[in-house]
């Protein structure tokens, strides 16, 4: 499932527009929202300053690069650390390996190298934002978690990893899922932030829409 497009609240664009400028990548400012450009994937964040929570992002790195990406992270975000730890292991059967990082807005953002994709030509040289595959996962809050991987089944994506709980869901595949969580569901690492309620739209190429609750839409 490649994320082709994410729609989502923020409660200071200009904000975001300057982390992920200062990250390296495309940005563009427009009259109602900011637009960044990962690889084929574009996040748009649409100002609202009335919610609370946090977002949950991940990015793709290419396989055998988890070592310069942090270090490159490291050079530019503030790196989630707890315990002193900062490499994190998938769930279930995931075979992945994770950075997080403090994201603008209180957003709770993620480096994650899937095993499972191959490598195709390594990146040469210093770690940079252009080598970043995709978007790999957004989170989005539900009524029920077990109802709406349902929803998704039924449009051809399928639950992700062998875990799954009746408060988080993973469902699409290596290339990109739809992180399904519970109201009050804090975000791994730290247990700290909670997920954010709020309407969001993804593009993923299904065709027919998949609304999953108010605004939330997987398209």
């Amino acid at each position: 499932m490649i994320i082709r497009a994410v729609t989502l609240p923020a409660r200071d664009t200009a904000e975001v527009a300057d982390a992920y400028r200062a990250l390296g990548f495309p940005v563009r400012i427009t009259d109602d929202a900011v637009e960044v450009e990962i690889g084929p994937s574009r996040l748009r964040f649409v100002h609202d300053p009335a919610y609370s929570g946090a977002h949950h992002l991940a990015f793709t790195i290419p396989t055998g690069t988890f070592a310069a990406a942090r270090a490159w992270l490291g050079e530019r975000a503030e790196v989630i650390a707890p315990d002193g730890c900062d490499e994190f292991a998938g769930p279930g059967t995931w075979d992945s390996r994770s950075v997080y990082f403090r994201g603008p807005d209180a957003q709770g953002l993620e480096l994650i190298e899937r095993r499972a994709l191959a490598p195709d030509g390594l990146p040469t040289g210093r770690f940079r934002a252009s080598d970043i595959v995709a978007v790999s996962e957004v989170g989005v809050v539900v009524d029920d978690v077990p109802a709406a991987v349902g929803l998704l089944e039924e449009a051809g994506l399928h639950p992700y990893g062998g875990f799954a709980t009746d408060g988080f869901a993973a469902v699409g595949d290596v290339d990109g899922l739809v992180i399904l969580v519970a109201r009050d569901r804090m975000w791994v690492p730290e247990g700290t932030q909670a997920a954010a309620d709020v309407p969001v739209v993804v593009d993923a190429g299904l065709g027919p829409d998949v609304v999953l609750g108010p605004g939330k839409r997987i398209l």
